[in-house]
Parts: C-alpha cells; sequence; structure tokens
C-alpha cells in the first residue's frame, strides 16, 4: 500500500460537521425505529403486513443515512444517488401503507398505472442497495430471478414457463403483500429485529469486550488458547448476529492480529476465524435469523423444535473445530506465545466478574426460561430479554455508583444512557441491511413460486440423479453451495430451502426437519468455499493473506462439516430425536468421525513413520473411517468405524512417543 493510501482522508470543517449532523440522524431514526418496533411488540394492533412495511422503510432509511454518514468527501452523485433512495425507499412503502386496506382487499392482481412506476421505481432502490450492501453477486441472482419470470416463455425444455409480464412482476413485488413485503420480511421485522436490539444494547454495554476478555484468558491454560479464543467468540457473538460476514469482521478484528502475533501463519490465522464465523448462527438459543425462517417454512414445528434439533449438530461442529484448531495451532505456535495481559488490558478491565454475570447473565437466563422452559411466544420471550438487558446492563452500573463513594452517581447515569443510546443505535445499523437482503430474498422466492421453478428443478434433480438417494444428495449439496455463493446465511438458506428441500421431503419421504437442515449447513458452508467465500474474503483482508491459501486452511480445518449435512439424511434421529439416548449416541459417534477426519487432515507429517506419497493412504483411512462413521446407516458399524479410528490413532501416538518421530500434540 503506498503511503498516500495509507494516510487518513483530510476532513474539512463542513464534512465534520455534516458527518455529526448525519450521526445524529441515523441515532434518532434508530430510536424512532426501534419505537416502532417495540410498540408492536407490546400490543400487535397493526396487521403483520402493514408492519413489514414500515419495518422495511425504516431499515432502507437507516442503511442509507448510515452509508451517507460514512461517504468520503467528493462522491456528490453518489451522494444525490443515496439522497434518492433515502426519498423513494421510504415514500413508497408509505404509500403501501397509507393504502393497506385498498391494496390488500380490493385491488389484488392489478395496480395503477403510476403504481407501476413508483413501484418500479423501488424496485430499483432495492436492487441499488442489495448491490451496495452485498456486491454484484446477489443483486445478479435478483436480476436473473426477474429476467426468468419475464422471458420464461422464450426458454425451451423443464424449465420453460409462461412468462410474466412486467408490470405483473412490479406489481407482485412492491404493491401486492408478498414480494419485498412478503411473510420472510414479516417474519423477521415480528421474531428477529428485538433480538438484533438485544444484540446491539449487548455491544452498548460492552458484552462483547467481556467475551473477548473471557476468550483470551483461555490462552493462559491451553497452548492453543489463542487461537480457540476465536471459536469462542465466533460462537457467542455469531449466535446472536448471525451473518457470516458481520461476525468475522467484528472478532477477527481482534483474534487474528492475536493470532498473528502469538506466531500462527497469516493464511491460517484466517481461514481459522472464517470457519468459527460460519458456524455462530447454528448455535441456540438464537441462531441468527435462520432459525425463525425455518420455523416459518416447515408447518408441523415451532422455533424451539428447531432449536432443540440445532443442538446436537452445533456442539459437534464447534467441537470438531475446536479440535481442528487446537491441531493447527499446536503445529505453529511457539512456547510462550503472546502477552496476553497487555491485550486484556487493551480492553479494559470492566467490572467485577460478578457483577459482569449479572449484567449479562439475567438478560440471558430470561431468554432461555422464556423460550425453554415457559415456551412464550418469540416476540415476548425477545421483548422481556431486551427490557431485562436495559434494566441490569444500566441499573447495576448506577446502583453500584451510590455506594461506591469513588463513583460519580450523575457521570455514571450519563454514562448508561449514552450507552443505551448507543446500543439502540448499533441494533439498527446492524438490522438495516439485513431488512434489504430479506426484502429481495422474499421478491426472489414469490417470482420463482409464480413461475413453478421449485417443483421443476425437483423433478431435473432427482432425474440427473437417477432417483438415488446418495447422488441427489450430492447433486443438492452443490447446488446448495452455487445458490449460497456471496450471500447472507438467512438469505442462502431460504433460496435453497424453497428450491431444494422439497426435493428431498418430496421425492424421498425425509423428515422435513432433517431436510431443512442438510440446506441449512450446506447454505453456511457456502461462506467457506471458493470462489466467493465471502467469510474468507473478510478474514484474508483482515490478516492480509492470500485468498487461495486462506481458503484452503478453512477447508481443511472445515471438511468434517462438509460431511456432518449429509449425516441429516441417512441417519436423521440427530435432528428429529429431540434430547433422547438414541440422539445422543448417535451424536457421540458423529463427533468421533468427525475428529477421526480432522485428524487424518492435521496429524504428523509422518503418521507410523510412513513418508510422503505413501503418509497420504494413511491420511486417507483415517478420513475414510470419519466418513463413515458420520454418514453410514445404523449405529453398529459406525460405532466400528469409530473404534478402528481410535485403535489407529492410539497405535500411532504410541508409535510417535516410543520412536520420537511426529508426535500428534508436537506437530514436529
Amino acid at each position: 500500500m503506498s503511503e498516500t493510501q495509507s494516510e487518513p482522508p483530510v476532513w474539512s470543517p463542513f464534512d465534520l460537521r455534516r458527518e455529526h449532523l448525519l450521526n445524529n440522524f441515523v441515532t434518532v431514526v434508530a430510536l424512532l425505529f426501534w419505537a416502532r418496533v417495540l410498540l408492536y411488540a407490546l400490543n400487535q394492533q397493526v396487521p403483520r403486513p402493514k408492519y413489514g412495511v414500515a419495518f422495511l422503510a425504516g431499515g432502507v432509511l437507516i442503511y442509507v443515512l448510515d452509508e451517507l454518514r460514512t461517504l468520503e468527501r467528493g462522491n456528490r452523485l453518489e451522494r444525490l444517488g443515496l439522497w434518492i433512495c433515502a426519498v423513494v425507499g421510504t415514500a413508497v412503502p408509505a404509500y403501501v401503507w397509507l393504502h393497506y386496506d385498498v391494496l390488500e382487499t380490493q385491488r389484488i392482481g392489478y395496480a395503477l398505472g403510476y403504481e407501476y412506476i413508483i413501484g418500479g421505481l423501488f424496485g430499483l432502490v432495492v436492487l441499488y442497495l442489495t448491490y451496495r450492501s452485498f456486491g454484484a453477486a446477489f443483486a445478479g441472482v435478483v436480476i436473473a430471478s426477474i429476467l426468468y419470470a419475464y422471458f420464461g416463455n422464450l426458454i425451451t425444455g423443464l424449465l420453460s414457463h409462461g412468462g410474466i409480464a412486467a408490470e405483473q412482476i412490479i406489481n407482485v413485488l412492491t404493491m401486492e403483500f408478498d414480494g419485498f413485503f412478503g411473510s420472510i420480511t414479516q417474519v423477521v421485522a415480528v421474531k428477529v429485529a428485538l433480538f438484533l436490539l438485544y444484540a446491539g444494547l449487548m455491544r452498548g454495554y460492552g458484552a462483547f469486550d467481556l467475551i473477548m476478555r473471557l476468550s483470551f484468558r483461555t490462552a493462559k491454560y491451553l497452548r492453543s488458547g489463542v487461537a480457540q479464543s476465536a471459536v469462542i467468540s465466533s460462537l457467542i457473538v455469531g449466535s446472536i448476529n448471525g451473518a457470516q460476514t458481520a461476525n468475522a469482521a467484528m472478532t477477527g478484528s481482534f483474534t487474528i492480529p492475536l493470532m498473528k502475533e502469538s506466531g500462527m501463519r497469516s493464511d491460517s490465522a484466517g481461514g481459522i476465524e472464517a470457519v468459527a464465523s460460519s458456524g455462530g448462527q447454528i448455535m441456540p438459543p438464537v441462531m441468527g435469523a435462520a432459525a425463525f425462517v425455518m420455523a416459518s417454512l416447515i408447518p408441523s414445528i415451532g422455533y424451539v423444535d428447531v432449536l432443540v434439533a440445532g443442538v446436537i449438530p452445533a456442539l459437534v461442529f464447534y467441537i470438531s473445530v475446536a479440535i481442528g484448531v487446537h491441531y493447527m495451532a499446536v503445529k505453529q505456535l511457539p512456547e510462550g506465545g503472546v502477552d496476553i495481559e497487555s491485550r486484556l488490558e487493551d480492553l479494559g478491565e470492566g467490572y467485577h466478574p460478578i457483577v459482569e454475570t449479572i449484567r449479562f447473565g439475567v438478560p440471558f437466563a430470561v431468554l432461555l426460561y422464556t423460550l425453554g422452559i415457559a415456551q412464550w411466544t418469540v416476540i415476548s420471550s425477545a421483548l422481556y430479554t431486551c427490557a431485562a438487558m436495559v434494566l441490569t446492563g444500566s441499573g447495576l452500573p448506577i446502583l453500584l455508583s451510590f455506594v461506591d463513594d469513588d463513583a460519580d452517581p450523575v457521570g455514571t447515569v450519563r454514562d448508561a444512557a449514552n450507552n443505551t443510546v448507543s446500543g439502540f443505535k448499533f441494533g439498527a445499523v446492524a438490522i438495516a441491511p439485513i431488512a434489504i437482503i430479506i426484502a429481495a430474498v422474499n421478491g426472489i422466492v414469490d417470482l420463482l413460486n409464480a413461475t413453478g421453478l421449485p417443483g421443476k428443478l425437483s423433478l431435473a434433480i432427482v432425474g440427473v440423479a437417477g432417483g438415488l438417494l446418495l447422488f441427489t444428495a450430492l447433486l443438492s449439496m452443490v447446488v446448495c453451495l452455487v445458490l449460497g455463493l456471496g450471500m447472507p446465511t438467512v438469505a442462502a438458506y431460504t433460496i435453497v430451502a424453497l428450491l431444494i428441500a422439497p426435493t428431498l421431503t418430496g421425492e424421498f419421504a425425509l423428515d422435513p426437519v432433517a431436510a431443512h437442515f442438510f440446506v441449512f449447513y450446506a447454505a453456511i458452508l457456502s461462506g467457506i468455499t471458493p470462489p466467493i467465500a465471502i467469510s474468507v474474503v473478510v478474514t484474508a483482508g483482515i490478516a492480509g493473506s492470500n485468498f487461495w491459501r486462506t481458503a484452503l486452511e478453512a477447508l481443511k480445518l472445515g471438511l468434517p462439516l462438509f460431511v456432518l449435512p449429509f449425516t441429516f439424511i441417512y441417519n436423521p434421529e440427530i435432528v428429529t430425536g429431540g434430547f433422547g439416548l438414541t440422539t445422543a449416541a448417535s451424536g457421540l459417534v458423529v463427533l468421533f468421525g468427525a475428529i477421526a477426519i480432522t485428524h487424518g487432515l492435521n496429524c504428523a507429517p509422518r503418521p507410523f513413520g510412513i513418508s510422503s506419497p505413501l503418509s497420504y493412504g494413511v491420511r486417507a483411512v483415517y478420513v475414510a473411517l470419519g466418513v463413515a462413521a458420520m454418514v453410514w446407516p445404523g449405529l453398529l458399524p459406525r460405532v466400528g468405524a469409530v473404534a478402528a479410528a481410535i485403535l489407529f490413532i492410539a497405535l500411532q501416538t504410541q508409535m510417535a512417543e516410543t520412536t520420537n518421530i511426529g508426535h500428534v500434540a508436537e506437530g514436529d
């Protein structure tokens, strides 16, 4: 990077004043946005489709204002375009809100002439903001869906359809309560928004610093603890924000430099964070936004059922990743490592651990109780969790300031108020791009449903696979990875759930939960799959490493995770059996299988004293045994594969100790 590129931009007084005004504007709009969300959560007097319109308008406005706030000076044309997006992005939903009764009950299937014009403008705004926020890959998917809907009559063969007129496309997307304002947008508005507020409040009150402090302290007791900090922090943070790239950027900005300072290669540090960040959204009790969408797509189950189904796979995911990280770290990290104490000082001391536990533990306990035990509705659980977060996050410091002689109660109240407002702002800025991408996904889903593509694609996949479940699953996995490239998890999952899950449930009578978890995990793994690998792009940028080498490290670490979705197909009890003994036994076998694969990929370079290239055969045996343990139908053969893998690992370890070659823990 040149010297001129590394210098910060020079801001004029006018630029600074404008940024300050926009920052205040974003804060005010964020507070108004959350006031509308909280009002709906309290009384739910507005029809859900109408509320979804207001939610999307607020998300668009907050996103545009935040973009304007951070936009560099001199981009006048871009600034003008964003202001136009702000006007159109709020005016058109306002029109739909005001004419809700007419549009919902009297004018179905057609619109007035000027409504097609303003609807088309709103569609262009959503498309541009989608491109701006998530890049050309996903914007291309939106455009391709529209073109497929319009030119379907020109396509021959199985995927052809009668074509949808441009006016009807605009009407479906913007003037009816499908499309951009459809059911998925409404699910996010009703069930997900408050969890993003909870995440924002946690960040405002300093919870993420606490998470990083706890993660760094593991490095004192485990040689790979520095690298494990990426796994722990990404698990906790990712479960709440549910976004791969946001998780990678947020936690990676701390963990990647820490791993590099401790002696790890930059590509390994980037690969570890990319995989760890990709798995955050599979960890209950929140699971990002995808769990709510899954519960809405499977009529026979509820949100709590999705959480219960996700516990065992999530544990397999993170334990196998943690073991893989340990293998990678001990090979590269020197004895002693980095000075953890200095990094802890950079984060600040925070309050006493007991106080911190109460501040952040009580709201989390409220969430677990209301969702899992009392089984309240999702919106009520989230509302009470947010209220508890405000109460403990701001209340405890204020209370302590009155009993601490050295504290300033007035200053503490002021800080608590500022932190609360910052939390509301963080939450609004986090959910704004999610609202936009969900609107785009909702439009894609409804257009493709109108063309009949899901059923046709199902027939095509079964036809190509010859009606065999294994080939169908493999082909479906490839389709999921391709469709998910460059997309956030909830967007990728929604699309593949629409296109692929019906194939598995309809043609092979697979349990819907198993089918949806299959496509859900496959969609997540697209974040570390080249050539796009959106999580790797972020972490490689932070690490300053080569993209392809970082992607290779991520794939080596995450290989068992590519096998895990097939477990849901051939051993569905892991997600359909609840918390029974059968589920626990099957999950344990799957975990040992994942460990066998990880060992095969990362064990000493000369297992059993065999040098390359023959050593790759030994590694392949470990991988094959691990795959069999994870996927083979029936518990007894899988237990046999695990027993064989454990025996080989024990023999290899004993031989390495006696001959002093390639001890696994030393990584010589």
